[in-house]
C-alpha cells in the first residue's frame, strides 16, 4: 500500500469512530445540561458514582477485547470460520461475566455513595442511579462485544452509526423522563409535552433504554448482516474451549487489571474531590464531560489503530503495522492539539451549556484551561495504546498506564488538593498526562510492541 492509500484507509476507518465518540460526548453534554438544570446536588449525585460506573464498563470492555483481538487476527489471516467460532464462544463467556458484574453492582449500590464520601443530600439519588445502570450491564456488555467484533472485521460504519443512534435515543428518553409535563410555545402555538418528572432516575432509565435498543440492533448487524462474521446459515458450538479461553485471558487480563487500577485511581480522585463540596464535585464531573470533546479524535483513531494493526498482525505484516501505528498516532496528536486550542478559548462557554450555576462554570472553565496543555500528549498515549492492543501487546502498556496514574496523578492530587482545591487535582492530571504520553511514545518508537504482535492461534 502507498502512503496515500494508508492515509485514506486510516481516515475511512477512524471517521465513523470519531463521529460515534462525538455523538456520545454530545449526549453527555445534553444529559449534563438536563440534569444540571435540576440543581448542584442532582448533578453531584451522578458525578459521584460516574467513576465507579467507568470501572464496571472498563471491565466489560476488557472481557470483550479478549475475544475481539483474536477475531481481528484470524480475519487478517483469512480464517473466517475460526473467527466465527471465537465469536460464538465469546457470547457465552461475556454474558456470564456481565451477569456476575450486574449482581455485584446491584449489591453495592446502596453503600457505594457513602464509601465515596458523599453527603446525605446526594447519596440517595446517587445510589438509585447506580443501581439502575448496574442492573442493565449485560446489555452494555453485548453491545460492546458486538461493536468490537464488527470493528475487528473492518466495519467501523455500523457501530459508529448505532452509537450515534444510542445517543439520540438517550436524549429523547431523558427529555420525557427527567422533567415534569410542561407547555412550550413554538411559532406562537402552545404545545403540551408529557413528562415523567423522575429527575436523576429518569436520566438512568433513559440511558439503559437506549443501551437495550442499541444492543439488539448491533447483534442484528453482527449475526445476520456481517459478511465475515454472520452466524445465520452456519453451524458450530457455543461451548467455550480451553485454548480460546486461555488466549482471551492472556489478552484481557492485563487490560482488565489496568481498568481496575485506573478506575480505582479515578475513584480515589473522586474521594479527594468529594470533601471539597457539591460545587467542586459538579464542576469536576462537568469538566470531565466537556474535555471529552477534545479527546474524542484520539479514541476514534485508537479504535482504527487497533483494527489496522490487528489485521496487519494477523497477516504477519509487521512493516505495515508500524506504518499504520505512526500514521494514526500522528493524526491523533495533531487533531487533539487543534481541539485543545479551541477548548482553551471556549472553556467558559462549554461549561455554561451544562450548568446555570456561575460558581460551577467558573471553576470548571479553570480546570479545562489547565487540561488543554496536556491534550497533545494525552492523544499520543490513547492512540499508542490502541496500536499495542491491536498487536496483542497488553501487559507492559497496561503497567505503564497504571504506574503513571497511581504514582504521578494520585500522589500529586492528594498533595495539591488541600492547598489549591479542585484546580490542584487538575494540575496533577495535566502533569500525569505529560508523563504518560512521553513513555508511550518511547515504547512506540522502540518497536518492542511489534515483537510481541503475533498471537499463537492454532
Amino acid at each position: 500500500m502507498t502512503l496515500k492509500q494508508q492515509l485514506k484507509l486510516t481516515v475511512a476507518l477512524s471517521t465513523p469512530a470519531i463521529l460515534a465518540q462525538l455523538s456520545m460526548i454530545v449526549m453527555e453534554y445534553i444529559d449534563s445540561s438536563m440534569v444540571g438544570r435540576l440543581g448542584a446536588n442532582d448533578s453531584a449525585s451522578i458525578g459521584l458514582v460516574a467513576t465507579s460506573m467507568w470501572l464496571f464498563g472498563g471491565l466489560l470492555s476488557a472481557a470483550a477485547m479478549g475475544f475481539t483481538v483474536q477475531v481481528a487476527h484470524l480475519l487478517g489471516a483469512n480464517r473466517s470460520n475460526d473467527a466465527r467460532s471465537v465469536l460464538r464462544q465469546s457470547m457465552v463467556c461475556c454474558m456470564a461475566f456481565s451477569v456476575a458484574m450486574a449482581l455485584v453492582g446491584c449489591l453495592i449500590s446502596t453503600s457505594l455513595p457513602h464509601w465515596l464520601g458523599g453527603n446525605d443530600a446526594i447519596c440517595h439519588n446517587a445510589s438509585r442511579y447506580f443501581f439502575v445502570l448496574a442492573l442493565f450491564l449485560p446489555f452494555l456488555e453485548i453491545e460492546l462485544l458486538a461493536g468490537g467484533m464488527l470493528r475487528s472485521s473492518g466495519n467501523m460504519k455500523v457501530p459508529g452509526m448505532l452509537n450515534i443512534l444510542m445517543c439520540v435515543l438517550d436524549v429523547v428518553f431523558n427529555f420525557f423522563l427527567i422533567f415534569p409535563s410542561r407547555d412550550i410555545t413554538i411559532a406562537g402555538q402552545a404545545i403540551h409535552l408529557p413528562g415523567a418528572n423522575l429527575g436523576v432516575m429518569g436520566a438512568a432509565i433513559g440511558t439503559v433504554l437506549a443501551e437495550v435498543v442499541t444492543c439488539l440492533l448491533m447483534l442484528y448487524f453482527l449475526l445476520v448482516k456481517s459478511r465475515d462474521l454472520k452466524l445465520t446459515g452456519t453451524t458450530g458450538s457455543f461451548i467455550p474451549n480451553a485454548d480460546c479461553l486461555k488466549r482471551a485471558v492472556k489478552i484481557a487480563s492485563p487490560i482488565g487489571l489496568q481498568q481496575v487500577m485506573m478506575c480505582g485511581a479515578y475513584i480515589a480522585t473522586t474521594v479527594i474531590v468529594a470533601p471539597l463540596g457539591s460545587i467542586a464535585i459538579a464542576a469536576n464531573a462537568f469538566a470531565v464531560t466537556a474535555e471529552g470533546l477534545c479527546y474524542m479524535p484520539g479514541y476514534g483513531l485508537g479504535e482504527a489503530a487497533t483494527t489496522l494493526v490487528g489485521q496487519s498482525t494477523g497477516a504477519n505484516r509487521t512493516d505495515l503495522s508500524k506504518r499504520f501505528a505512526n500514521i494514526t498516532v500522528t493524526l491523533g496528536v495533531l487533531s487533539m492539539t487543534t481541539l485543545a486550542v479551541l477548548m482553551y478559548i471556549f472553556a467558559p462557554l462549554m461549561m455554561q451549556v451544562m450548568s446555570p450555576v456561575q460558581e460551577i462554570v467558573d471553576l470548571g472553565a479553570q480546570c479545562l484551561r489547565i487540561e488543554a496543555w496536556a491534550e497533545p500528549l494525552f492523544g499520543a498515549s490513547i492512540v499508542c495504546y490502541g496500536v499495542m492492543v491491536g498487536a496483542g501487546d497488553t501487559l507492559i502498556p497496561s503497567a505503564m498506564n497504571l504506574g503513571s496514574m497511581w504514582v504521578v496523578r494520585i500522589t500529586l492530587a492528594a498533595l495539591l488538593a488541600p492547598a489549591l482545591g479542585l484546580k490542584g487535582v487538575w494540575i496533577a492530571m495535566c502533569i500525569e498526562l505529560w508523563v504518560r504520553g512521553i513513555i508511550f511514545l518511547a515504547r512506540l518508537w522502540s518497536g518492542r510492541w511489534a515483537k510481541k504482535s503475533v498471537l499463537s492461534i492454532s
